[in-house]
């Protein structure tokens, strides 16, 4: 009888790509989580994982599993949120893993209107850029994530995930001081081909959002100067240091006196957000309010 803690464990493994991820991620030891695939291996008697000096894929045999092992954990969500749901299930705690700007926007709104609609339930909050948080849904450190889409981000057919589109906005050019564009009202990205850049770190979403943009505009970004926090970003413009596109919530609320911000021509860079949890957890009695509070902050609700 395979054990569904074990299929856990293999999908973390073919999520992190390397045991020791995989077993910090799962508050585990490497060697323990080396046992349970060993233990695995036997029960399905296939060798699932390979391991090499660049990490850990999964074999043909592994992928077979992981696909089942998909189709089973969710099931598992489905059945203890029908579990939570006899016992009322209308008390208990969420957390939610999302990015500074997303809490802001949506979650600590979502989290006021929880207070007066479902006050039985408390959310906790946890700071995440959005290629960590989806991670952090699949090893049940959180429940719920608020992402960005992203290049390799799980598709809305990913069988692990339940997605949940909240809102899209576009990214704004951010210029420096009597920069010769600030006297137009729109900005050509093409046109800032040869401009120093300030980006993101690779890996941050906002970065692929960039890159792809650029991309489509001609030109390969090379970004001279990064930072994944917009006020710093804000600042370095403000510096003279380079150019930038930021998107228009994290704008709100900064002070631009020292640079000029204007929109971009043509189809924009966008940045898209979306809720996530683990398939089959969308019908939790506490994860499913959680989800229409922050549809509604998002102005996206029914």
């Amino acid at each position: 009888m395979i054990e569904a803690r074990r299929l856990h464990i293999l999908r973390a493994v073919a999520d992190h790509r390397t045991v020791t991820a995989a077993a910090a991620a799962l508050y585990l030891t490497p060697s323990a989580v080396s046992q349970q695939l060993a233990a695995l291996e036997q029960e399905t008697g296939h060798r699932l994982v390979d391991r090499s000096a660049r990490g850990a894929r999964l074999t043909p045999a592994g992928e077979i599993l992981l696909g089942h092992a998909n189709a089973v954990l969710a099931q598992l969500e489905r059945a203890e949120a029908e579990l939570a749901a006899y016992g009322s299930g209308d008390a208990g705690t969420v957390t939610v893993a999302a990015f500074a700007t997303g809490i802001g926007l949506v979650v600590a709104p979502a989290i006021a209107s929880l207070a007066r609609t479902a006050p039985g339930i408390r959310v906790r909050v946890r700071d995440a850029e959005g290629d960590e948080s989806l991670l952090m849904v699949l090893d049940r450190q959180v429940d719920v994530a608020v992402a960005v889409e992203y290049r390799g981000a799980p598709g809305e057919d990913d069988d692990r995930l339940t997605r949940v589109p909240l809102y899209a906005e576009p990214f704004d050019a951010v210029l420096p001081p009597g920069h010769p564009l600030a006297a137009g009202a729109r900005v050509a990205l093409a046109d800032l081909a040869k401009d120093t850049w300030i980006g993101q770190s690779e890996g941050n979403p906002c970065h692929d959002v960039t890159v792809l943009a650029c991309e489509y505009a001609g030109f390969t970004l090379k970004p001279e100067h990064s930072s994944d926090d917009f006020r710093a970003v804000v600042a370095l413009a403000a510096a003279s240091a380079g150019v930038a596109l930021v998107p228009r919530s994290a704008l709100r609320g900064m002070e631009l006196t020292g640079v000029e911000v204007r929109p971009i021509e043509g189809v924009a860079p966008t940045r898209r957000v979306f809720a996530a949890v683990r398939r089959g957890a969308e019908e939790h009695p506490l994860i499913s309010p959680v989800l229409t509070a922050l549809r509604e902050a998002s102005g996206n609700g029914a």
